[in-house]
């Protein structure tokens, strides 16, 4: 691939491209984002929080007690349907939004409306570049990816894996990223 070429598919590829691309939802350091002003946070569940279709665990409970008393507010947004989400939500006490038709702003918006947040003070977590981490850049949200938790997905997840490698490498490549 000559220079110009990967320079207009690093442009194309680049409303894909996560704000911060992180191992795991569990390591980032929340006390920090609180103290920079973030006080809204929006999570994706499946992959992002728990391997997929696992209902909220000790790690997944502990982690909300904690970003209560930091002070964060919290939302679930999620494509999955009510059956999926609210339990889980029930589970951490958090509000949600189910069937969310990701990357659609509409229900960003919407989590932050719950929140009393605005794109200045909120972050969306999740798992998958082409709904969670666009649909935040859209939407005008900071945005972390994070590593999927386990590899068990829906084939149309793991088919959407395949594209995200290629946009990754470019994202990767870009940042000085190994």
């Amino acid at each position: 691939m000559n220079d110009k070429s990967y320079r207009q598919e690093k442009r194309m590829f680049r409303c894909f491209f996560p704000d911060e691309y992180l191992d795991s939802a569990y390591e980032i350091d929340y006390e920090r984002l609180y103290e920079e002003g973030y006080r809204g946070l929006i999570y994706d569940i499946d992959n992002t929080l728990v391997p997929h279709g696992a209902p909220a665990d000790e790690r997944a409970i502990a982690l909300f007690e904690r970003l209560r008393r930091i002070g964060f507010g919290y939302c679930l947004l999620s494509n999955n349907q009510i059956d999926r989400v609210a339990p889980f939500a029930d589970e951490i006490q958090a509000g949600y939004i189910e069937n969310a038709h990701k990357p659609s702003v509409k229900n960003y918006r919407k989590a932050m409306e719950l929140l009393g947040t605005d794109t200045g003070n909120t972050i969306f977590i999740g798992d998958q570049l082409f709904t969670d981490v666009y649909g935040a850049k859209r939407t005008g949200i900071r945005n972390i990816l994070v590593k999927p938790i386990h590899p068990k997905e829906e084939i149309q997840i793991v088919l959407k894996r395949y594209l995200e490698k290629i946009v990754l490498h470019f994202y990767k490549k870009e940042e000085g990223i190994s």
